[in-house]
């Protein structure tokens, strides 16, 4: 019985072990949605078409990480679209962003860890 007692409280931290994982690669994933509602609201639809390829291929096949992917760039698209045009950055600007988080989501979901 004594034996069992520490296997259990190492049972009981797996969930609390796990958990950070869980929420890998969400900021990254936030801001790619943000970057996609600027891209769609100022008219880069290849910007556009790009970021949702990078989160098909990336991004972990979940409702939670859509979700949060979707919310940025609902909110995103339209806090741009209160803005004037000239507001809008310009392409190589908006791809350099892109390109960078799409760097940082691969750090924090490497290839074999997307499901």
């Amino acid at each position: 019985m004594k034996r069992f007692i520490p296997l259990l409280c190492a049972l009981g931290a797996l969930p609390a072990l796990a958990a950070p994982a869980a929420d890998a690669g969400l900021a990254e994933i936030r801001d790619l949605g943000r970057l996609n509602g600027q891209a769609l609201a100022c008219s880069f639809g290849e910007t556009a078409a790009r970021i949702k390829k990078e989160m098909i291929e990336r991004a972990p096949k979940s409702r939670r990480y859509g979700a949060i992917f979707e919310e940025a760039t609902n909110e995103s698209f339209l806090a741009q679209s209160k803005l004037e045009p000239t507001a809008c950055p310009d392409g190589p600007t908006l791809n350099g962003k892109v390109e960078e988080l799409v760097g940082l989501l691969q750090a924090a979901l490497p290839a074999g860890a997307v499901k």
